[in-house]
Protein backbone atom coordinates (compact mmCIF):
# COMPACT_ATOMS: atom_id res chain seq x y z
CA UNK A 1 0.00 0.00 0.00
CA UNK A 2 1.51 3.36 -0.98
CA UNK A 3 1.76 6.24 1.44
CA UNK A 4 2.79 9.88 1.37
CA UNK A 5 5.73 10.92 3.51
CA UNK A 6 7.64 14.16 3.94
CA UNK A 7 11.01 14.19 2.20
CA UNK A 8 13.76 12.59 4.29
CA UNK A 9 17.51 12.29 3.84
CA UNK A 10 17.19 8.67 5.04
CA UNK A 11 15.87 7.70 1.57
CA UNK A 12 18.66 9.31 -0.47
CA UNK A 13 19.64 6.07 -2.23
CA UNK A 14 16.01 5.27 -3.06
CA UNK A 15 15.41 8.81 -4.34
CA UNK A 16 18.50 8.61 -6.54
CA UNK A 17 17.27 5.29 -7.99
CA UNK A 18 13.92 6.93 -8.78
CA UNK A 19 15.72 9.92 -10.34
CA UNK A 20 17.77 7.56 -12.51
CA UNK A 21 14.52 5.82 -13.58
CA UNK A 22 13.33 9.23 -14.84
CA UNK A 23 16.75 9.98 -16.31
CA UNK A 24 19.29 12.47 -15.03
CA UNK A 25 18.39 16.03 -15.90
CA UNK A 26 14.74 15.16 -16.64
CA UNK A 27 12.27 17.46 -14.89
CA UNK A 28 10.27 15.69 -12.19
CA UNK A 29 6.96 17.44 -11.53
CA UNK A 30 6.18 17.81 -7.84
CA UNK A 31 9.71 17.15 -6.64
CA UNK A 32 10.83 20.70 -5.92
CA UNK A 33 14.17 19.87 -7.48
CA UNK A 34 16.05 22.78 -9.03
CA UNK A 35 18.48 20.97 -11.34
CA UNK A 36 20.76 24.02 -11.57
CA UNK A 37 21.11 24.61 -7.82
CA UNK A 38 20.42 21.38 -5.93
CA UNK A 39 23.28 18.92 -5.41
CA UNK A 40 21.51 15.63 -4.78
CA UNK A 41 24.47 13.38 -5.59
CA UNK A 42 26.32 13.98 -2.33
CA UNK A 43 24.86 13.11 1.06
CA UNK A 44 25.41 16.67 2.33
CA UNK A 45 23.81 18.21 -0.76
CA UNK A 46 20.89 15.82 -0.60
CA UNK A 47 20.31 16.63 3.09
CA UNK A 48 20.42 20.37 2.30
CA UNK A 49 17.84 19.92 -0.48
CA UNK A 50 15.53 17.93 1.81
CA UNK A 51 15.90 20.63 4.50
CA UNK A 52 14.97 23.32 1.92
CA UNK A 53 11.86 21.39 0.87
CA UNK A 54 10.74 20.92 4.47
CA UNK A 55 11.41 24.58 5.31
CA UNK A 56 9.39 25.76 2.30
CA UNK A 57 6.29 24.25 3.93
CA UNK A 58 6.70 26.47 7.01
CA UNK A 59 4.50 29.51 6.37
CA UNK A 60 6.37 31.45 9.10
CA UNK A 61 9.69 31.30 7.21
CA UNK A 62 10.06 33.75 4.29
CA UNK A 63 10.67 32.24 0.84
CA UNK A 64 12.56 33.72 -2.11
CA UNK A 65 10.66 36.42 -4.02
CA UNK A 66 9.95 34.11 -6.99
CA UNK A 67 8.75 31.22 -4.76
CA UNK A 68 5.64 30.47 -2.70
CA UNK A 69 5.27 28.27 0.34
CA UNK A 70 4.69 24.65 -0.63
CA UNK A 71 4.39 21.27 1.02
CA UNK A 72 6.18 18.30 -0.54
CA UNK A 73 5.54 14.58 -0.16
CA UNK A 74 7.10 11.51 -1.63
CA UNK A 75 4.96 8.61 -2.77
CA UNK A 76 6.52 5.52 -1.22
CA UNK A 77 5.93 1.83 -0.84
CA UNK A 78 8.12 0.69 2.03
CA UNK A 79 11.40 2.47 1.35
CA UNK A 80 10.91 2.63 -2.43
CA UNK A 81 10.18 6.09 -3.81
CA UNK A 82 7.52 5.91 -6.52
CA UNK A 83 7.01 9.62 -7.17
CA UNK A 84 6.42 13.03 -5.64
CA UNK A 85 3.69 15.61 -5.23
CA UNK A 86 3.64 19.21 -4.07
CA UNK A 87 0.92 21.53 -2.84
CA UNK A 88 1.66 25.20 -3.30
CA UNK A 89 -0.09 27.19 -0.59
CA UNK A 90 -0.87 30.11 -2.91
CA UNK A 91 -0.37 31.18 -6.51
CA UNK A 92 1.99 33.80 -7.88
CA UNK A 93 1.60 35.13 -11.44
CA UNK A 94 3.58 32.27 -13.01
CA UNK A 95 1.69 29.58 -11.10
CA UNK A 96 -1.66 31.15 -12.04
CA UNK A 97 -0.65 31.15 -15.72
CA UNK A 98 1.13 27.83 -15.98
CA UNK A 99 2.02 25.88 -12.84
CA UNK A 100 -1.02 25.66 -10.56
CA UNK A 101 -1.29 24.67 -6.91
CA UNK A 102 -0.39 21.01 -7.34
CA UNK A 103 2.40 19.31 -9.24
CA UNK A 104 2.96 15.57 -9.27
CA UNK A 105 4.93 12.90 -11.03
CA UNK A 106 5.21 9.13 -10.89
CA UNK A 107 8.49 7.47 -11.87
CA UNK A 108 8.25 5.64 -15.21
CA UNK A 109 8.53 2.12 -13.75
CA UNK A 110 5.65 2.79 -11.30
CA UNK A 111 3.12 4.21 -13.77
CA UNK A 112 -0.21 2.66 -14.77
CA UNK A 113 -0.96 1.52 -11.20
CA UNK A 114 -3.37 4.30 -10.22
CA UNK A 115 -0.75 6.05 -8.08
CA UNK A 116 -1.26 9.50 -9.61
CA UNK A 117 -5.00 9.44 -8.93
CA UNK A 118 -4.58 8.09 -5.40
CA UNK A 119 -1.91 10.70 -4.64
CA UNK A 120 -3.91 13.58 -6.09
CA UNK A 121 -6.96 12.63 -4.00
CA UNK A 122 -4.83 12.48 -0.85
CA UNK A 123 -3.36 15.93 -1.48
CA UNK A 124 -6.74 17.44 -2.32
CA UNK A 125 -7.81 16.33 1.16
CA UNK A 126 -4.74 18.08 2.59
CA UNK A 127 -5.57 21.23 0.63
CA UNK A 128 -9.09 21.11 2.05
CA UNK A 129 -7.60 20.68 5.54
CA UNK A 130 -5.51 23.83 4.93
CA UNK A 131 -8.76 25.72 4.28
CA UNK A 132 -8.32 26.02 0.53
CA UNK A 133 -11.62 26.34 -1.35
CA UNK A 134 -10.31 25.43 -4.79
CA UNK A 135 -7.08 24.50 -6.47
CA UNK A 136 -5.63 24.99 -9.92
CA UNK A 137 -3.93 22.00 -11.53
CA UNK A 138 -2.22 22.14 -14.88
CA UNK A 139 -0.70 19.68 -17.31
CA UNK A 140 0.82 19.73 -20.75
CA UNK A 141 -1.88 19.73 -23.43
CA UNK A 142 -0.56 16.46 -24.83
CA UNK A 143 -0.39 14.67 -21.45
CA UNK A 144 -3.58 12.65 -21.84
CA UNK A 145 -2.95 10.48 -18.76
CA UNK A 146 -2.55 13.49 -16.47
CA UNK A 147 -5.59 15.24 -17.96
CA UNK A 148 -7.71 12.12 -17.27
CA UNK A 149 -6.36 11.88 -13.71
CA UNK A 150 -7.23 15.52 -13.03
CA UNK A 151 -10.69 15.15 -14.59
CA UNK A 152 -11.45 12.01 -12.52
CA UNK A 153 -10.54 13.97 -9.40
CA UNK A 154 -13.14 16.63 -10.26
CA UNK A 155 -11.06 18.95 -12.44
CA UNK A 156 -13.02 21.30 -14.67
CA UNK A 157 -11.12 22.58 -17.71
CA UNK A 158 -10.77 26.35 -17.54
CA UNK A 159 -8.71 26.81 -20.69
CA UNK A 160 -5.82 25.62 -22.83
CA UNK A 161 -3.15 28.24 -23.40
CA UNK A 162 0.41 28.79 -24.52
CA UNK A 163 2.66 29.38 -21.48
CA UNK A 164 6.34 29.37 -20.56
CA UNK A 165 5.90 25.60 -20.13
CA UNK A 166 4.38 25.12 -23.59
CA UNK A 167 0.73 24.42 -24.47
CA UNK A 168 -0.94 23.99 -21.06
CA UNK A 169 -4.33 22.71 -19.89
CA UNK A 170 -5.59 24.54 -16.77
CA UNK A 171 -8.13 22.82 -14.49
CA UNK A 172 -9.86 24.08 -11.35
CA UNK A 173 -11.12 21.74 -8.65
CA UNK A 174 -13.62 23.20 -6.20
CA UNK A 175 -12.86 21.25 -3.05
CA UNK A 176 -16.26 21.42 -1.40
CA UNK A 177 -17.88 20.03 -4.57
CA UNK A 178 -15.22 17.42 -5.31
CA UNK A 179 -15.79 14.89 -2.53
CA UNK A 180 -18.10 12.65 -4.57
CA UNK A 181 -15.75 12.75 -7.56
CA UNK A 182 -12.77 11.97 -5.35
CA UNK A 183 -14.10 8.60 -4.29
CA UNK A 184 -13.95 7.44 -7.90
CA UNK A 185 -10.57 8.98 -8.71
CA UNK A 186 -8.43 5.87 -8.46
Amino acid sequence: MPELIEPTARLAASWRAARDDWGRGVHQDGSGLNDDADDVDTDAGFAAWVARLRQQADDSVPVAPDRVHASYWWIVSGDEILGAISLRHELNDFLLRAGGHIGYGVRPSARRRGLAGWTLVAVLDRARDRGMDRVLITCADDNVASARTIERAGGVLDDVRDTELGRTRRYWITLSDSESALSTAD
